[in-house]
């Protein structure tokens, strides 16, 4: 059926109220008892079809399932590139032309970026969702509130805790320990470059990943005290990720291939890149662009930056998110809860794309407590779990996180090719981060 959606409006006094009321505002809820700011949440009465847009590979196959045992509520799915790569930005173009999907697939970063254009329903309307709250991994739950008592802006789907993919046969070959530390990865990375290789491949578009190493540092970009943003992409604990990575680049230590493409998949499939600092995710990542190692990779925590540390970064992780003009919150909700928190497509995603669920039932699903064949048969889930526990919780995402990575972006496309460095990078994309809040007028910090 034809699903016509209601134009989004915003404005400069809406950017700037949204984005304080999601960072720690309280406000009390309508008189019928829905949470202030969401939409009642109400079943059409009659048969509904969905549109729903994602990256996950195999989500076809899920949403077929959803399909068969739901006939009064069909959701028709088109997938895409990941957020960053393209679908944000249609997103955005959907929203202003008014013709968006009803739910969406939107990394936990970018979330609060579609919040202050207005674009996403409050779903703290609909009990169902209220009540899913203690499902999920307090920490992911806390993504989708962006801070608010009133408002839950998507259901959690995964996380991106972060370790170490690696070619363990190539380390065992040549004698190379696994490192544990940073100063042990930039001493192998020298062992394996005169070996004619890489240790890694430095991306210049995956920002979420250099900020899931500022993380992992107890490095924030971000802060609210509820009346204005600190906007920090420079503090000590960025500097000191930057400088390392620098030194690699300037040290020819690690390739910049472009990430996602050919060229980067035939440089892991070849032997040329020995490791990759990624999210679980990356599992399937690999076992897709590299399907001639099988058998040849390992997973172990990610180095630290002190020895005997126990800290974990988190790279990407996602929700799924209602539009706003949907004209069918209550059916989007019912089968985004279904998505992310039934044993039946949690176990489908998990075995088709490596998704690591955000629930606390999901981490127990037989499908984690197997060997993965591609990676040896060892059980990488392990390792990741334990890297779960270690992520930070307080990290906290800018309202503007899509433009903020796209500057820092463009730095690191400079940076790479000797024009300025990564710091220089990051100085900046804060001010024109800073600069870009205040021209919606969303309140900066002095």
């Amino acid at each position: 059926m034809q699903i016509t959606k209601r134009a989004v409006v915003t404005g400069v006094a809406l950017l700037s109220a949204m984005t304080l009321a999601g960072c720690g505002a309280s406000s009390t809820g309508d008189s019928d008892g829905t949470a202030a700011g969401a939409t009642a949440c109400e079943p059409a009465g009659s048969d509904v079809t969905l549109e729903f847009t994602s990256w996950i590979p195999g989500i076809e196959e899920t949403v077929a399932t959803w399909n068969a045992e739901n006939p009064d509520i069909q959701v028709e799915v088109q997938t895409g590139p990941n957020g960053n790569s393209g679908t944000y930005q249609s997103f955005f173009s959907q929203l202003e032309a008014g013709n968006a999907p009803d739910l969406g697939q939107i990394e936990y970063d970018a979330l609060s970026s579609f919040r202050v254009q207005d674009g996403l329903e409050n779903l703290a309307g609909c009990e169902d969702v209220v009540a899913a709250e203690a499902e999920f991994i307090p920490w992911t739950w806390g993504q989708v509130t962006l801070g608010s008592e009133d408002g839950v802006y998507g259901i959690p789907q995964d996380s991106g805790p972060m370790a170490l993919f690696y070619r363990s046969d190539l380390f065992e070959e040549n004698e190379i320990p696994v490192p544990t530390t940073w100063d042990e990865y930039k001493e192998a990375a020298q062992t394996i470059r005169d070996l004619g290789g890489y240790i890694t491949n430095f991306s210049t578009a995956d920002i979420n990943q250099f900020a899931g190493f500022v993380w992992q540092a107890n490095g924030d970009w971000f802060s609210n005290d509820g009346d204005a943003w600190t906007v920090d992409l420079t503090a000590d604990e960025s500097a000191v990720v930057a400088e390392y990575w620098q030194e690699l680049l300037d040290e020819d230590l690690v390739s910049t291939y472009p990430a996602w493409t050919e060229e980067w998949n035939n440089a892991y499939n070849s032997g040329e890149v020995w490791s990759w600092n990624s999210a679980v995710w990356g599992a399937n990542s690999i076992a897709s662009g590299a399907p001639d190692t099988a058998g040849n990779w390992s997973v172990a925590a990610a180095p630290q930056w002190e020895a005997g540390g126990e800290s974990s970064g988190n790279w990407g992780g996602s929700s799924v998110a209602v539009f706003k003009g949907t004209d069918h919150l209550y059916e989007a909700t019912k089968f985004a809860l279904w998505l992310n928190t039934s044993d039946e497509a949690l176990t489908a995603l998990n075995e088709s794309a490596n998704i690591y669920p955000a629930t606390t039932a999901g981490l127990d699903l037989p499908s984690l407590q197997e060997g993965v064949e591609f990676y040896g048969g060892q059980k990488i889930y392990d390792v990741f779990a334990d890297a779960a526990a270690q992520v930070n919780p307080d990290f906290v995402w800018g309202p503007t996180m899509t433009q903020t990575y796209a500057d820092v972006s463009d730095g690191f496309q400079q940076a790479v090719t000797g024009q300025g460095t990564l710091f220089d990078a990051l100085e900046s994309a804060q001010a024109s981060t800073i600069s870009t809040l205040e021209a919606q007028s969303i309140p900066v910090a002095e």
